[in-house]
Protein backbone atom coordinates (compact mmCIF):
# COMPACT_ATOMS: atom_id res chain seq x y z
CA UNK A 1 0.00 0.00 0.00
CA UNK A 2 1.34 3.45 -0.87
CA UNK A 3 1.96 6.19 1.69
CA UNK A 4 -0.90 8.21 0.20
CA UNK A 5 -3.29 5.28 0.67
CA UNK A 6 -2.18 4.81 4.27
CA UNK A 7 -2.73 8.51 5.03
CA UNK A 8 -6.15 8.47 3.31
CA UNK A 9 -7.25 5.45 5.40
CA UNK A 10 -6.03 7.05 8.62
CA UNK A 11 -7.96 10.26 7.81
CA UNK A 12 -11.18 8.29 7.19
CA UNK A 13 -10.76 6.47 10.53
CA UNK A 14 -10.23 9.72 12.43
CA UNK A 15 -13.31 11.27 10.75
CA UNK A 16 -15.50 8.37 11.78
CA UNK A 17 -14.29 8.72 15.39
CA UNK A 18 -15.17 12.41 15.32
CA UNK A 19 -18.67 11.70 13.97
CA UNK A 20 -19.21 8.97 16.55
CA UNK A 21 -18.08 11.24 19.36
CA UNK A 22 -20.43 13.96 18.11
CA UNK A 23 -23.38 11.59 17.97
CA UNK A 24 -22.58 10.28 21.42
CA UNK A 25 -22.33 13.82 22.76
CA UNK A 26 -25.67 14.80 21.27
CA UNK A 27 -27.29 11.68 22.70
CA UNK A 28 -25.82 12.37 26.13
CA UNK A 29 -27.02 15.98 25.93
CA UNK A 30 -30.55 14.91 25.06
CA UNK A 31 -30.51 12.30 27.82
CA UNK A 32 -29.30 14.89 30.29
CA UNK A 33 -32.17 17.22 29.37
CA UNK A 34 -34.70 14.43 29.86
CA UNK A 35 -33.28 13.47 33.24
CA UNK A 36 -33.08 17.09 34.30
CA UNK A 37 -36.72 17.65 33.29
CA UNK A 38 -37.83 14.61 35.25
CA UNK A 39 -35.83 15.69 38.26
CA UNK A 40 -37.24 19.20 38.31
CA UNK A 41 -34.00 20.97 37.26
CA UNK A 42 -34.74 24.23 35.50
CA UNK A 43 -33.70 23.69 31.91
CA UNK A 44 -35.02 25.46 28.86
CA UNK A 45 -37.23 22.52 28.04
CA UNK A 46 -38.44 22.32 31.63
CA UNK A 47 -39.35 26.01 31.73
CA UNK A 48 -41.31 25.72 28.51
CA UNK A 49 -43.17 22.66 29.76
CA UNK A 50 -43.97 24.39 33.04
CA UNK A 51 -45.35 27.41 31.21
CA UNK A 52 -47.60 25.22 29.06
CA UNK A 53 -49.02 23.31 32.02
CA UNK A 54 -49.74 26.47 33.97
CA UNK A 55 -51.78 27.93 31.12
CA UNK A 56 -53.64 24.69 30.37
CA UNK A 57 -57.18 24.15 31.73
CA UNK A 58 -57.69 22.16 34.90
CA UNK A 59 -57.44 18.41 34.39
CA UNK A 60 -60.63 16.37 34.41
CA UNK A 61 -61.32 12.66 34.61
CA UNK A 62 -64.13 10.46 33.36
CA UNK A 63 -67.01 9.50 35.63
CA UNK A 64 -65.86 5.90 35.98
CA UNK A 65 -62.41 6.88 37.21
CA UNK A 66 -63.87 9.54 39.51
CA UNK A 67 -66.22 6.98 41.08
CA UNK A 68 -63.30 4.61 41.58
CA UNK A 69 -61.14 7.26 43.25
CA UNK A 70 -64.03 8.27 45.51
CA UNK A 71 -64.76 4.68 46.49
CA UNK A 72 -68.40 4.59 45.35
CA UNK A 73 -70.29 2.51 42.83
CA UNK A 74 -71.32 4.05 39.53
CA UNK A 75 -75.01 4.28 40.54
CA UNK A 76 -74.02 5.97 43.82
CA UNK A 77 -71.80 8.40 41.92
CA UNK A 78 -74.62 9.37 39.55
CA UNK A 79 -77.01 9.89 42.47
CA UNK A 80 -74.42 12.10 44.19
CA UNK A 81 -74.21 14.21 41.04
CA UNK A 82 -78.01 14.45 40.92
CA UNK A 83 -78.10 15.60 44.55
CA UNK A 84 -75.44 18.21 43.91
CA UNK A 85 -72.83 16.54 46.11
CA UNK A 86 -70.36 16.22 43.21
CA UNK A 87 -69.81 18.98 40.67
CA UNK A 88 -69.35 17.93 37.05
CA UNK A 89 -68.40 19.87 33.94
CA UNK A 90 -69.31 19.37 30.32
CA UNK A 91 -66.76 17.63 28.14
CA UNK A 92 -65.20 19.75 25.35
CA UNK A 93 -67.14 19.21 22.14
CA UNK A 94 -69.97 17.42 23.93
CA UNK A 95 -69.97 13.95 25.37
CA UNK A 96 -70.43 12.70 28.89
CA UNK A 97 -69.73 15.08 31.79
CA UNK A 98 -66.38 14.89 33.53
CA UNK A 99 -65.09 15.71 37.00
CA UNK A 100 -62.28 18.11 37.91
CA UNK A 101 -59.41 16.54 39.76
CA UNK A 102 -59.70 19.41 42.25
CA UNK A 103 -63.27 18.29 42.98
CA UNK A 104 -62.06 14.76 43.66
CA UNK A 105 -59.31 16.10 45.92
CA UNK A 106 -61.86 18.21 47.81
CA UNK A 107 -64.08 15.20 48.47
CA UNK A 108 -61.15 13.02 49.48
CA UNK A 109 -60.11 15.62 52.05
CA UNK A 110 -63.48 15.42 53.83
CA UNK A 111 -63.14 14.14 57.42
CA UNK A 112 -65.61 11.29 56.79
CA UNK A 113 -63.97 10.06 53.57
CA UNK A 114 -64.32 7.39 52.21
CA UNK A 115 -67.53 6.23 53.93
CA UNK A 116 -69.26 9.60 54.23
CA UNK A 117 -70.17 10.09 50.57
CA UNK A 118 -71.44 6.53 50.18
CA UNK A 119 -73.58 6.92 53.30
CA UNK A 120 -75.13 10.18 52.08
CA UNK A 121 -76.30 8.52 48.85
CA UNK A 122 -77.30 5.16 50.33
CA UNK A 123 -80.79 4.17 49.19
CA UNK A 124 -83.20 1.71 50.75
CA UNK A 125 -86.40 0.06 49.64
CA UNK A 126 -89.62 -0.10 51.64
CA UNK A 127 -88.56 -3.11 53.72
CA UNK A 128 -85.17 -1.71 54.73
CA UNK A 129 -86.65 1.77 55.23
CA UNK A 130 -89.28 0.30 57.53
CA UNK A 131 -86.54 -1.46 59.51
CA UNK A 132 -84.68 1.84 59.94
CA UNK A 133 -87.87 3.44 61.30
CA UNK A 134 -88.80 0.34 63.30
CA UNK A 135 -92.23 0.07 61.69
CA UNK A 136 -93.95 -2.51 59.51
CA UNK A 137 -93.18 -2.39 55.74
CA UNK A 138 -96.89 -1.92 55.01
CA UNK A 139 -96.99 1.19 57.19
CA UNK A 140 -93.89 2.59 55.51
CA UNK A 141 -95.51 2.08 52.10
CA UNK A 142 -98.65 3.87 53.24
CA UNK A 143 -96.58 6.80 54.49
CA UNK A 144 -94.81 6.97 51.15
CA UNK A 145 -98.08 6.79 49.21
CA UNK A 146 -99.41 9.66 51.35
CA UNK A 147 -96.38 11.79 50.46
CA UNK A 148 -94.77 11.79 53.90
CA UNK A 149 -91.51 10.34 52.56
CA UNK A 150 -90.46 10.88 48.97
CA UNK A 151 -88.47 8.48 46.78
CA UNK A 152 -85.21 9.68 45.29
CA UNK A 153 -84.98 7.12 42.49
CA UNK A 154 -86.36 3.78 41.35
CA UNK A 155 -85.36 0.47 39.83
CA UNK A 156 -87.15 -2.45 38.21
CA UNK A 157 -87.39 -5.85 39.85
CA UNK A 158 -87.33 -9.20 38.10
CA UNK A 159 -91.02 -8.83 37.29
CA UNK A 160 -90.38 -5.43 35.67
CA UNK A 161 -92.32 -3.66 38.39
CA UNK A 162 -91.17 -0.26 39.67
CA UNK A 163 -89.44 -0.41 43.05
CA UNK A 164 -89.11 3.00 44.71
CA UNK A 165 -85.91 3.78 46.59
CA UNK A 166 -85.47 6.33 49.38
CA UNK A 167 -82.47 8.15 50.83
CA UNK A 168 -81.58 6.41 54.07
CA UNK A 169 -80.09 9.67 55.31
CA UNK A 170 -83.52 11.40 55.25
CA UNK A 171 -85.48 8.82 57.24
CA UNK A 172 -84.11 9.54 60.75
CA UNK A 173 -84.99 13.22 60.30
CA UNK A 174 -88.55 12.28 59.35
CA UNK A 175 -88.85 10.00 62.39
CA UNK A 176 -87.68 12.79 64.70
CA UNK A 177 -90.02 15.30 63.07
CA UNK A 178 -93.18 13.16 62.99
CA UNK A 179 -93.00 10.45 65.65
CA UNK A 180 -96.79 10.33 65.84
CA UNK A 181 -97.03 8.89 62.34
CA UNK A 182 -94.87 5.89 63.24
CA UNK A 183 -97.24 4.41 65.81
CA UNK A 184 -100.92 4.37 66.62
CA UNK A 185 -103.82 4.86 64.26
CA UNK A 186 -103.38 6.50 60.90
CA UNK A 187 -104.91 10.01 60.82
CA UNK A 188 -108.44 10.00 59.45
CA UNK A 189 -107.70 12.28 56.50
CA UNK A 190 -104.70 10.23 55.44
CA UNK A 191 -106.68 7.00 55.79
CA UNK A 192 -109.46 8.34 53.57
CA UNK A 193 -106.97 9.51 50.98
CA UNK A 194 -105.19 6.15 50.90
CA UNK A 195 -108.44 4.23 50.72
CA UNK A 196 -109.36 6.20 47.61
CA UNK A 197 -106.19 4.91 45.90
CA UNK A 198 -104.06 8.06 46.12
CA UNK A 199 -100.34 7.53 45.53
CA UNK A 200 -97.95 10.50 45.71
CA UNK A 201 -94.71 8.58 45.18
CA UNK A 202 -94.26 9.21 41.45
CA UNK A 203 -95.50 12.78 41.74
CA UNK A 204 -93.10 13.61 44.57
CA UNK A 205 -90.24 12.01 42.65
CA UNK A 206 -91.05 14.16 39.61
CA UNK A 207 -91.37 17.31 41.71
CA UNK A 208 -88.02 16.84 43.45
CA UNK A 209 -86.30 15.94 40.19
CA UNK A 210 -87.63 19.06 38.45
CA UNK A 211 -86.68 21.29 41.38
CA UNK A 212 -83.10 20.01 41.40
CA UNK A 213 -82.76 20.50 37.65
CA UNK A 214 -84.14 24.04 37.90
CA UNK A 215 -81.59 24.88 40.59
CA UNK A 216 -78.74 24.06 38.20
CA UNK A 217 -79.53 26.57 35.46
CA UNK A 218 -80.63 30.16 35.00
CA UNK A 219 -81.10 29.87 31.24
CA UNK A 220 -84.72 30.62 30.41
CA UNK A 221 -85.14 28.08 27.61
CA UNK A 222 -83.48 25.31 29.62
CA UNK A 223 -85.80 26.03 32.55
CA UNK A 224 -88.82 26.00 30.24
CA UNK A 225 -87.64 22.67 28.81
CA UNK A 226 -87.42 21.23 32.33
CA UNK A 227 -91.05 22.18 32.97
CA UNK A 228 -92.04 20.82 29.55
CA UNK A 229 -90.46 17.45 30.30
CA UNK A 230 -93.43 16.59 32.57
CA UNK A 231 -96.04 17.13 29.83
CA UNK A 232 -96.96 14.78 27.02
CA UNK A 233 -96.99 15.91 23.40
CA UNK A 234 -100.66 16.90 23.41
CA UNK A 235 -100.46 19.17 26.44
CA UNK A 236 -97.13 20.60 25.29
CA UNK A 237 -98.54 21.53 21.88
CA UNK A 238 -101.50 23.25 23.55
CA UNK A 239 -99.21 25.44 25.66
CA UNK A 240 -96.44 25.96 23.07
CA UNK A 241 -98.18 26.33 19.72
CA UNK A 242 -95.02 27.43 17.86
CA UNK A 243 -93.34 24.32 16.35
CA UNK A 244 -89.93 26.03 16.30
CA UNK A 245 -90.17 26.72 20.01
CA UNK A 246 -91.18 23.12 20.69
CA UNK A 247 -88.22 21.90 18.64
CA UNK A 248 -85.89 24.18 20.59
CA UNK A 249 -87.28 22.92 23.90
CA UNK A 250 -86.57 19.37 22.78
CA UNK A 251 -82.98 20.29 21.89
CA UNK A 252 -82.15 22.01 25.19
CA UNK A 253 -84.12 19.70 27.46
CA UNK A 254 -81.80 18.39 30.18
CA UNK A 255 -81.36 14.65 30.31
CA UNK A 256 -80.05 12.51 33.16
CA UNK A 257 -76.40 13.37 33.70
CA UNK A 258 -75.16 10.05 32.37
CA UNK A 259 -78.04 9.10 30.11
CA UNK A 260 -81.32 7.30 30.53
CA UNK A 261 -81.52 3.68 31.67
CA UNK A 262 -79.95 1.32 29.18
CA UNK A 263 -82.58 -1.40 28.71
CA UNK A 264 -85.70 -0.88 26.64
CA UNK A 265 -87.94 -1.80 29.57
CA UNK A 266 -86.19 0.71 31.84
CA UNK A 267 -86.46 3.44 29.22
CA UNK A 268 -90.18 2.76 28.82
CA UNK A 269 -90.68 2.92 32.59
CA UNK A 270 -88.69 6.17 32.72
CA UNK A 271 -90.76 7.68 29.91
CA UNK A 272 -93.99 6.90 31.76
CA UNK A 273 -92.88 8.08 35.18
CA UNK A 274 -91.54 11.49 34.11
CA UNK A 275 -94.96 12.54 32.75
CA UNK A 276 -97.51 14.19 35.01
CA UNK A 277 -100.58 11.98 35.24
CA UNK A 278 -102.92 13.84 37.62
CA UNK A 279 -105.20 16.70 36.48
CA UNK A 280 -104.01 19.25 39.03
CA UNK A 281 -100.35 18.27 38.55
CA UNK A 282 -100.73 18.75 34.80
CA UNK A 283 -102.30 22.15 35.42
CA UNK A 284 -99.38 23.23 37.63
CA UNK A 285 -96.85 22.14 35.02
CA UNK A 286 -98.71 24.01 32.30
CA UNK A 287 -98.83 27.16 34.43
CA UNK A 288 -95.13 27.00 35.27
CA UNK A 289 -94.20 26.24 31.68
CA UNK A 290 -96.12 29.31 30.52
CA UNK A 291 -94.35 31.51 33.06
CA UNK A 292 -90.93 30.13 32.15
CA UNK A 293 -91.66 30.64 28.46
CA UNK A 294 -92.37 34.32 29.08
CA UNK A 295 -88.98 34.74 30.70
CA UNK A 296 -87.21 32.73 28.00
CA UNK A 297 -88.74 34.79 25.22
CA UNK A 298 -87.62 37.98 26.94
CA UNK A 299 -84.05 36.67 27.06
CA UNK A 300 -83.96 35.65 23.41
CA UNK A 301 -86.32 34.13 20.84
CA UNK A 302 -86.09 30.51 19.82
CA UNK A 303 -83.86 29.98 16.75
CA UNK A 304 -85.54 29.57 13.40
CA UNK A 305 -84.37 28.40 9.98
CA UNK A 306 -82.19 31.06 8.38
CA UNK A 307 -81.10 32.68 11.63
CA UNK A 308 -77.46 33.78 11.54
CA UNK A 309 -76.95 33.01 15.22
CA UNK A 310 -77.33 36.61 16.33
CA UNK A 311 -79.67 37.45 19.16
CA UNK A 312 -82.75 39.27 17.98
CA UNK A 313 -84.80 41.47 20.22
CA UNK A 314 -87.77 39.66 21.69
CA UNK A 315 -91.16 41.12 20.80
CA UNK A 316 -92.45 43.63 23.32
CA UNK A 317 -95.72 41.74 23.60
CA UNK A 318 -93.90 39.00 25.50
CA UNK A 319 -93.03 41.27 28.41
CA UNK A 320 -96.62 42.52 28.59
CA UNK A 321 -97.91 38.97 28.59
CA UNK A 322 -96.15 38.13 31.83
CA UNK A 323 -97.53 41.21 33.56
CA UNK A 324 -101.03 40.08 32.58
CA UNK A 325 -100.55 36.73 34.30
CA UNK A 326 -100.30 38.29 37.75
CA UNK A 327 -97.36 36.00 38.66
CA UNK A 328 -93.63 36.37 38.16
CA UNK A 329 -92.25 33.15 39.62
CA UNK A 330 -93.12 29.51 39.01
CA UNK A 331 -96.02 28.37 41.15
CA UNK A 332 -95.18 25.96 43.92
CA UNK A 333 -96.84 22.61 43.51
CA UNK A 334 -99.32 21.88 46.34
CA UNK A 335 -98.52 18.96 48.61
CA UNK A 336 -100.93 16.49 50.22
CA UNK A 337 -102.42 18.34 53.19
CA UNK A 338 -103.52 15.11 54.85
CA UNK A 339 -99.95 14.13 55.68
CA UNK A 340 -98.48 16.30 58.46
CA UNK A 341 -95.05 14.87 57.69
CA UNK A 342 -94.97 16.05 54.09
CA UNK A 343 -92.67 18.89 53.10
CA UNK A 344 -95.28 21.56 52.52
CA UNK A 345 -94.82 24.34 50.05
CA UNK A 346 -96.81 27.55 50.29
CA UNK A 347 -100.20 26.98 48.73
CA UNK A 348 -100.22 29.20 45.67
CA UNK A 349 -103.43 29.62 43.74
CA UNK A 350 -103.54 29.40 39.98
CA UNK A 351 -103.10 32.91 38.55
CA UNK A 352 -106.53 34.12 37.53
CA UNK A 353 -105.53 36.48 34.74
CA UNK A 354 -107.67 35.96 31.66
CA UNK A 355 -104.62 36.09 29.42
CA UNK A 356 -102.91 33.15 31.12
CA UNK A 357 -106.01 30.96 31.22
CA UNK A 358 -106.66 31.63 27.54
CA UNK A 359 -103.08 30.76 26.65
CA UNK A 360 -103.32 27.57 28.69
CA UNK A 361 -106.49 26.60 26.87
CA UNK A 362 -107.81 25.60 30.28
CA UNK A 363 -111.08 27.45 30.70
CA UNK A 364 -113.93 24.98 30.94
CA UNK A 365 -111.61 22.00 30.36
CA UNK A 366 -111.30 18.79 32.29
CA UNK A 367 -108.06 16.81 32.07
CA UNK A 368 -108.46 13.12 31.54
Amino acid sequence: MTVRGVLRGRARAEGSHVRADGTRARAEEASGRAVAGAGGVRTDAGVEAGHTSSSAPAATVAAGRAAQELGVRRAEFELAVHLGLIAVVGAPGGGRPRVHEKEIARLREQPDFPDGLAERVRTVGAAEGAALLDIAPARFTRLARAGCVSPITFCLNRYRAVVWLYLADELPAFAAREPGLLAGRTPLGMRAMLDSGTDWRARNWRSQRIDRLLNRTRDGWARAAIQASALDEVHLAEVVDDPYERAHLARVRPVPVFGRPGSMVAREAWGELVLADDPDEILWRRVNLTLELDRAREQRPAPRPGDDGGVRAAPAVRSRARRRTGATTPAAEPQPASCPGASHFAAVGVPNGKGLLARLGWRGRVVT
